[in-house]
């Protein structure tokens, strides 16, 4: 299956968890934005490089700094001899990779949301629309906090996923992150990594996601658990409708990938942590005792009851 050849290709390049590249294709599939929140040197930046070359896909980086402005991300209106014309900026792209995004401040940040969830961008009163699919990967370190902007709530619930690659499992996938860079030659191999796909391709993928069969047993149990984010006594706030939305669109993706026309549970088992966890505020007093919104989600689904049939 095509799925199968793109995660294939991807994880050519990139060592790592197969299950993490087949959540990224998810996303991507909704047409989400992804939030890589982990420590510098995990291959985040990599990941996303081969992911947009493996979909025949424009890709753009930008470094977030403190001085970034919106107009370095967007484009500006620029006086050309007897007129203004617009030059576009970075984010006219399909995939675009926003490294450290807390190292800007919220203006800047904030410059992203529109195209995050309208899939267009307004300057000075007129709107530009971003060519189909895109979608924003973006990356900020978890324990380095001087000099950084934190995300706020609303920005967050942009993201359909928030993932987090983790170190190599063991020595021998450390290893072969050595010998592919012996047998490359060079650091960046992206370059000579070639599409399985093309962006017709890509999208028509993406409407095919949107046929897949969801039953009302499995829609409740979603629900269900969206809800029980927002009960739980350690939450203050929990996660909202944005939040049931999002885990339909991934588990629907997922079963895509896996072949199938229909969601089963564990679809929406295997990335309720990954899309509902980001959007839960705990009560300041759990959180000062170190209770993590990853565990929440995770107790939520030992409690909240599977549907037996489909």
């Amino acid at each position: 299956m095509i799925c199968d050849k793109i995660i294939d290709t991807v994880c050519s390049v990139y060592v790592g968890d197969r299950s993490l590249v087949e959540k990224v294709l998810a996303c991507c599939l909704c047409n989400g934005n992804i939030l890589f929140e982990d420590y510098p040197g995990l291959g985040k930046t990599l990941l996303a490089k081969v992911f947009a070359r493996v979909i025949g896909a424009d890709y753009k980086r930008v470094q977030f700094t403190p001085d970034l402005l919106p107009s370095d991300i967007i484009g500006t209106n620029v006086w050309k001899v007897d007129h203004f014309e617009f030059v576009k900026g970075p984010i006219f792209t399909n995939v675009l990779l926003a490294d450290e995004i807390n190292r800007s401040p919220p203006k800047t940040q904030s410059a992203l949301l529109e195209a995050m969830e309208e899939r267009q961008v307004t300057v000075e009163g007129k709107t530009y629309k971003l060519e189909e699919p895109f979608f924003v990967i973006a990356t900020q370190n978890p324990i380095e906090q001087e000099g950084t902007y934190p995300l706020p709530e609303a920005q967050l619930d942009r993201f359909l996923m928030r993932l987090r690659p983790g170190y190599p499992k063991d020595v021998e996938e450390e290893m072969e992150i050595l010998k592919r860079r012996i047998e490359w030659m060079k650091d960046d191999p992206t370059e000579d990594v070639k599409p399985v796909v093309d962006l017709k391709t890509f999208r028509e993928m993406q409407m095919s996601v949107e046929r897949i069969y969801v039953e009302e047993n499995v829609l409740r149990y979603i629900v269900e658990i969206v809800r029980a984010t927002r009960n739980h006594e350690h939450v203050e706030v929990g996660a909202s409708p944005r939040g049931c939305l999002a885990l339909l669109k991934v588990s629907r993706a997922l079963a895509f990938i896996d072949g199938r026309d229909y969601v089963i549970p564990d679809d929406v088992k295997r990335v309720a942590v990954d899309v509902l966890a980001h959007r839960i505020i705990l009560k300041v007093e759990y959180a000062v005792e170190g209770a993590k919104p990853e565990d929440i989600v995770k107790d939520i689904l030992k409690e909240v009851e599977v549907p037996k049939s489909l």
